[in-house]
């Protein structure tokens, strides 16, 4: 049968429909079957990622059956999750507390409920040791419905660990800020917070105090600074450059504390993002302490300066801070050791470079053993003998700060008086021992302690009584056995008391039993000990009787004397007077013209007698003036005129030796003196000037005054006289040896003069000078 167009057509297109069926359900079966296996990875995925996740998801349904994944089962201690929530609790004490399964099925049954969402902790799980955070809501329909509630478990064992320790932290930070803010309110020195704004916001009670507020929060509030502006900064100003700093800022200053100007160290702290505290430390008594010690360091080295003892001082490391002058001059050292901190070991470098230390064969060696004083625990001393011949005494004095106090004694002089003092004392025993007196020294105790060999022998004692140095007491009682009176000898004792113990001179006279008479003498001495010098002067005694009767006769013949002279003034006289006389009649001849040989032998005559008259009075004046007896008429005499008549007596002599006289002085100058006393003193020196002085010299007489004293000068340039012969001249007549009769030695110009002047209370001063004139100072008031 032949098919149709049409039906071809139309099989043609079911065929292709059915294809085109067959295709769409092949393709949508494939794409289903792509989708399920997607669906297949992103739930084994999202179940991977709920096991490795931090929770476990727990879905509790409504009749109390439970799911969860098997490790919520290893985090409560089971070997599988149960199916109920009631059995979430194991055998052996495993799994969770009935106490914990019953706050969490409360909790449950009230969010499913009131969809309420809980949150519990349950403490550590028997047998696994965990610490579970629970979360708990109202379960999405989507998830299961029927008003399940779906609970997510951490585990924050870690974070509870962790939590307990910041616990535990903070308790201790809370109780240790406690205990600091407690400290820093009972601290006593001011301290104080600023905020980030400079600002204070805390302070303790000293600063309360120190600045006189009544309270911290009136500080506070106005803002009361302790520190004053300094330098134009302000307290702030210097916190907010520590700030900046990053660093803390101590500055010493002065500041009002308890309305007291002290001395405080101010220290400003920065905190890190915390703002600035700063505490004030008063250095007050500190700084005083600290000025009296540079002043005692100061004083102390001014005084050190001053001694003649060398002292330096070395610090632990051996440099030199401190030498007195006395301690460069012992050795030699320059100057500036000192500012530039000389070691030990090179001072004593220098010292040897100029001979001031002792000659040492291996000097390293030497200066090391003098380096080991500074480990000394006591003080070391040495006797340094140098190369001049210097002894020096060293002594090294060991710091407890590690330095060495050296001390440099110059010993040179001690021993040289050390010597000395030996060699005196062995000189005063030897004295002691060949002096005429006997000496003994007796102790303020009153024992003797020296005596010589003469004392035993006085006193008549055996020698042996002295060896054991006996006390006062018991050697008078073995004197008292050789006095005349043994009661006397509380005399001895007397004088020996006030030497030692009276410290007073005092002498006395004793008669022994011999007949010996003894004169003893008490001595304090300036060690504090008593002298007892005792002397034999029985000879003496009797030549003492002698001498007192030959005084008594000797008075007597002066008595005899002064008649004498008293009656020899007119017994000389008259003789001699009427020798002139007749002389001068014989002359003028009233006996009759006389021949020239006769009218010669006359006035001869008359020019011996004049001689002879003036030696008589020379010789009596003397007399009367050397026995007192030199009568004076004194009046007020203007020298000058008075002196100018003298000259004009002598003016035939000195023409006729060709001599020039210049006579100088005031014309107002007077004296109160005996007019003829005076003119015959001035008259024998003139005559001797004009005798000693050659033909053609020159004579100079000047009268003056000064300090109140008149003084008239002669002198002349005459040929002198030698010590010697001055000597003879001032003595003029003196007694022969052996005193009978008189001898005369150079005349009695000088000698009379001398006495004339010393009657009117002045002196005679003669210098002379062999070929060199002589000049006569008379010095009357």
């Amino acid at each position: 049968m032949e098919s149709s167009p049409a039906l071809s057509a139309l099989l043609g297109l079911l065929l292709a429909l059915w294809t085109a069926g067959a295709v769409w359900v092949m393709l949508r079966a494939s794409g289903r079957e792509q989708k399920s296996l997607a669906s297949r990875k992103l739930a084994l995925r999202l179940s991977r990622l709920i096991e490795e996740g931090p929770a476990i998801p727990l879905l509790v349904r409504a009749d109390g059956r439970i799911e969860a994944p098997d490790r919520l089962a290893r985090w409560i201690g089971l070997d599988k999750v149960p199916d109920y929530l009631s059995e979430l609790s194991g055998p052996d004490g495993r799994g969770l507390t009935e106490q914990q399964i019953d706050d969490l099925t409360r909790n449950v049954r009230r969010t499913q409920r009131t969809a309420r969402p809980f949150r519990m902790e349950v403490a550590v799980v028997p047998g696994s040791g965990k610490s579970l955070a629970m979360h708990g809501s109202l379960a999405d329909p989507a998830v299961s419905p029927g008003g399940a509630a779906l609970v997510w478990v951490f585990d924050f064992s870690d974070s509870e660990a962790e939590l307990a320790q910041l616990r535990e932290e903070a308790a201790r930070a809370r109780e240790d800020f406690g205990a600091l803010v407690g400290l820093i309110e009972a601290a006593p020195m001011p301290m104080w917070f600023r905020g980030a704004d400079m600002l204070l916001r805390l302070v303790n009670k000293a600063y309360v105090s120190a600045v006189g507020a009544e309270s911290a929060d009136q500080v506070v509030a106005d803002q009361i600074e302790l520190v004053e502006t300094v330098n134009g900064r302000t307290a702030a100003q210097v916190a907010q450059q520590a700030a900046d700093r990053r660093q803390p800022i101590e500055r010493i200053l002065s500041a009002t504390i308890d309305n007291a100007r002290r001395t405080i160290r101010v220290t400003d702290l920065p905190l890190m993002g915390e703002g600035i505290a700063g505490y004030a430390v008063d250095i007050e008594e500190m700084e005083e302490q600290a000025r009296e010690f540079r002043a005692f360091r100061e004083a102390q080295r001014s005084m050190l300066d001053q001694l003649s003892i060398g002292v330096a001082q070395f610090d632990a490391a051996h440099r030199m801070t401190f030498a007195n002058q006395p301690f460069h001059r012992v050795f030699a050292l320059p100057p500036g050791v000192v500012n530039e901190r000389t070691t030990f070991q090179q001072m004593l470098l220098i010292a040897r470079e100029n001979g001031r230390i002792p000659e040492v064969r291996d000097f390293p060696a030497w200066r090391n053993e003098l380096a080991e004083w500074f480990l000394r625990d006591e003080p070391h001393e040495e006797a340094w003998p140098l190369p001049d011949s210097t002894h020096l005494r060293i002594i090294a004095q060991p710091l407890p700060d590690g330095g060495l106090v050296m001390i440099a004694e110059d010993r040179t002089e001690q021993l040289a008086l050390s010597a000395t003092r030996d060699t005196l004392l062995r000189t005063r025993t030897a004295t002691f021992d060949n002096l005429f007196e006997a000496l003994a020294v007796f102790a303020p105790d009153g024992h003797l302690e020296l005596w010589n060999r003469g004392f035993p022998g006085a006193w008549g004692i055996d020698p042996e009584v002295l060896d054991g140095h006996p006390q006062a007491e018991d050697l008078l009682e073995a004197i008292a056995k050789n006095l005349a009176d043994p009661a006397a000898v509380s005399r001895i004792n007397q004088v020996i008391r006030a030497a030692t113990l009276d410290r007073k001179k005092s002498d006395d006279r004793i008669e022994l039993s011999d007949g010996r008479t003894l004169d003893f003498a008490g001595v304090p001495l300036p060690d504090g000990n008593g002298l007892l010098t005792v002397l034999d002067v029985t000879a003496s005694r009797q030549a003492e009787e002698a001498l007192r009767e030959r005084n008594r006769a000797l008075e007597e013949a002066d008595a005899v004397m002064t008649r004498f002279l008293a009656n020899m003034s007119y017994e000389f006289r008259t003789p001699l007077t009427s020798i002139g006389g007749f002389a001068e009649l014989l002359t003028s001849g009233i006996a009759g013209e006389l021949t020239p040989q006769a009218k010669e032998y006359a006035q001869a005559i008359s020019l011996s007698v004049g001689k002879l008259t003036e030696q008589v009075e020379n010789v009596l004046d003397l007399s009367q003036s050397e026995a007192g007896l030199m009568p004076l008429r004194k009046t007020e005499l203007e020298l000058l005129p008075f002196i100018t008549q003298i000259v004009r007596k002598q003016e035939g002599r000195i023409l006729d030796g060709e001599l020039t006289l210049d006579l100088k002085g005031n014309p107002d100058k007077s004296v109160t003196a005996d007019p003829q006393q005076l003119r015959r003193a001035i008259s024998q020196l003139l005559d001797n000037a004009i005798k000693g002085t050659p033909r053609g010299g020159r004579i100079v007489v000047d009268i003056g005054r000064k300090r109140g004293e008149t003084k008239i000068i002669i002198s002349d340039n005459g040929r002198g006289m030698s010590q010697h012969e001055l000597a003879r001249a001032l003595e003029g007549i003196r007694m022969a040896p052996g005193g009978k009769g008189i001898e005369r030695r150079q005349g009695l110009g000088i000698p009379l003069a001398r006495q004339l002047i010393e009657a009117h209370d002045g002196t005679l001063d003669i210098q002379s000078r062999k070929n060199g004139g002589t000049t006569a100072t008379i010095t009357l008031p």
